[in-house]
């Protein structure tokens, strides 16, 4: 079953009705929204160029509270509006710190109703703010039941045909998983962060993980081990070819800013 959005926040066109498309500044002032929040950014990196390979934006309070705090206030009403101001968030703040690596962006797969509407939205963005749209990447969080997987392709090829890169998120930990990568494959996928910790101490989760790897490599989509946090976890993650990583061991999320990164000695 489609996410429906309230009858309010729908407006009459030609083609029917279809949500409010809300401006650049509107979404900056958080149209739509009883509460405020801004980014954190947290480094992807490429271990074998020792490089920055993209930043995460990632939700806070304007004081740097918890993403949950912001996320708990997030409902059926106010999903849509949420979804449409993080992308201009995450540009806007991206450009006025000059990140130079791609950008990833969170989407939350029920607030989408037609690709080509949300997308105006982030193509306005990123003429605004000056930022690249090949350097944007999309990635479908699996916190949330995805009602619709056939919608939820429909909105990945929409994305791939303006030049977005796309992923899947907390891979193997929610809702899409192997049927989703089944029917479509992403540019990425970032295997959960539960699957990785102390990977190294767990024989199973090791031919699991490097499973998932040569499966990824054989259909050409990168993979990022997420929430690494230990050498331990690293040496054994890159013996099994993988070279994207994410996680405490290279930086933590920076409060509105691209943060230090560390490349550990191994």
């Amino acid at each position: 079953m489609k996410f429906k959005f309230p009858e309010d926040q729908l407006v009459n066109t030609p083609e029917g009705k279809v949500p409010k498309l809300y401006s650049c500044a509107e979404c900056r002032s958080g149209a739509g929204l009883d509460f405020s929040f801004t980014m954190a950014f947290q480094p992807i990196v490429d271990w074998n160029q020792k490089k920055v390979y993209s930043h995460e934006a990632l939700v806070r309070g304007t004081s740097g509270e918890s993403a949950y705090s912001i996320l708990s206030q997030v409902n059926a009403t106010n999903r849509y509006q949420f979804d449409q101001s993080c992308r201009i968030k995450a540009i806007q703040l991206a450009s006025q710190l000059q990140i130079p690596s791609y950008l990833n962006i969170n989407f939350l797969p029920n607030a989408i109703y037609q690709p080509e509407t949300c997308i105006r939205t982030t193509l306005e963005a990123s003429r605004e703010f000056q930022f690249p749209l090949n350097r944007l990447v999309f990635e479908l969080t699996e916190g949330e039941e995805i009602q619709d997987h056939d919608h939820i392709i429909k909105i990945f090829k929409a994305y791939k045909q303006y030049g977005f890169l796309t992923a899947i998120d907390d891979f193997g930990s929610g809702y899409s998983g192997l049927n989703l990568l089944a029917k479509f494959q992403p540019d990425l996928i970032k295997l959960d962060m539960e699957l990785i910790r102390n990977i190294h101490l767990n024989p199973v989760a090791q031919k699991l993980t490097n499973a998932i790897a040569g499966v990824c490599r054989e259909v050409g989509i990168a993979v990022i081990a997420e929430g690494v946090e230990t050498i331990e976890e690293l040496k054994v993650l890159v013996d099994m070819g993988i070279h994207l990583y994410q996680g405490y061991l290279f930086s933590k999320p920076a409060f509105e800013s691209a943060g230090d990164v560390n490349f550990p000695n191994i």
